[in-house]
């Protein structure tokens, strides 16, 4: 082949490349839609020292009193409510860890301390038994309780629901966990 059979090649090369550019410049402008003039949801990025003050939350609600709500639970609702622990977690006392650990003999148990369950270092900072308090704060708001948990649960605003799995969680214990004396 001589040189001008390459120069055509190249030129035939070049030209669809070219006619490629143009369609697509041609179809972008028939196409493109005009951005909106406010945006449709804005995100608010806090600085560090509000981020660390939106963690801790303004009013801390109160305690119920256990040795009263307590042996007045509903069990069979806080099994139902239950269910939506489930999805991440065994209730049965041979069941295996899942995306989260065994709940089996949960209540008084050191916390981080299911065998063969790998906890995040935020979690295993801390070894204290989960008591009835601790455990009814931490499900309103696991992320807020312990910052940097793996629980990606959202928590149980209601008190109520609350009450009723602990007192679910209790029964899930070879030996159930003592309910409080009165304050």
């Amino acid at each position: 082949m001589d040189s001008w059979e390459w120069n055509k090649i190249a030129g035939a090369v070049l030209g669809v490349l070219l006619f490629i550019l143009a369609i697509h410049f041609i179809a972008e402008a028939l196409t493109t839609a005009p951005l909106p003039k406010k945006p449709g949801y804005a995100v608010e990025v806090p600085d560090d020292a509000e981020s660390q003050s939106a963690a801790v939350p303004a009013a801390t609600e109160p305690l119920p009193d256990f040795a009263t709500v307590l042996p007045s639970a509903d069990v069979p609702h806080g099994k139902d409510v239950a269910t939506r622990c489930q999805q991440c977690h065994s209730v049965s006392q041979s069941g295996p860890n899942m995306i989260g650990p065994s709940l089996w003999g949960l209540i008084d148990r050191p916390r981080a301390t299911a065998s063969g369950y790998s906890y995040s270092r935020a979690m295993s900072a801390n070894h204290d038994p989960w008591s009835y308090e601790k455990l009814f704060t931490y499900l309103k708001a696991p992320n807020t309780a312990v910052p940097g948990s793996k629980m990606s649960y959202a928590g149980l605003n209601s008190p109520q629901d609350r009450i009723d799995l602990l007192a679910y969680l209790r029964t899930l214990a070879d030996t159930p966990a003592p309910i409080p004396a009165k304050k």
